[in-house]
């Protein structure tokens, strides 16, 4: 019976905080629009896709970039897809690739994780998915990013924006997903260096996009 009013009070005290964050006002932080993102790196240039009016009514209210970089004319461009929320609070929210990708005609041939060490930043896991679409073949890499902290999983990412709306007054976050074909015969392994090659290179420059 003790334990069962101390788990009460718990609720209580928690919802309490959580309806005082919602109620507060929230900070929006300063940054750079997306598409002021770098468009060439060390021996990369890149090409705007721009989304359309149905795609942008399905994401929500947010700054998005979706653009190719390619650094040799011999192998697949990598395709740089970055989904920028300022606030999550009223119910616009990150979506998956889990469920965007089938919904788009890909089917998920294998999906796992792996860790990534990309400069400057903590070691962090990222899901990685083979898709297919009829005789095509992609390597996906995504994972969510906020205020300096990645993780793979949908489901502590929407902890992390319970917390920090409490926390910091901030629900801000993103997605980065990396996407690039296959070349015949190519193995994973390959197609997922050429994949990090350019997460090298955006991994300094994405707090100024992404705060911190």
């Amino acid at each position: 019976m003790k334990w069962r009013f101390i788990c009460v009070l718990v609720l209580l005290g928690a919802t309490a905080l959580l309806l005082r964050a919602r109620n507060a006002s929230e900070i929006i932080p300063a940054r750079r629009p997306l598409q002021s993102f770098p468009r060439k790196f060390d021996g990369w240039s890149s090409t705007d896709l721009p989304l359309s009016k149905d795609v942008l009514e399905v994401l929500g209210p947010g700054d998005f970039l979706t653009r190719d970089y390619k650094r040799d004319p011999n192998t697949p461009a990598v395709g740089l897809f970055i989904a920028y929320f300022p606030s999550q609070r009223s119910g616009d929210t990150i979506h998956s690739p889990k469920n965007c990708l089938p919904g788009a005609g890909w089917v998920p041939l294998r999906a796992d994780r792996v860790t990534l060490n990309l400069p400057g930043k903590t070691a962090f896991q990222a899901n990685r998915y083979l898709i297919a679409l009829g005789q095509d073949r992609q390597l996906v890499l995504y994972w969510y990013w906020a205020h300096e902290r990645a993780v793979a999983s949908e489901y502590w990412a929407k902890y992390y924006l319970v917390a920090d709306s409490i926390r910091m007054r901030r629900s801000d976050g993103s997605l980065i997903r990396l996407t690039t074909k296959f070349m015949p015969g190519e193995s994973i392994s390959s197609a997922q260096e050429r994949l990090l090659a350019l997460a090298d290179n955006i991994s300094p420059v994405i707090d100024n996009y992404v705060p911190r």
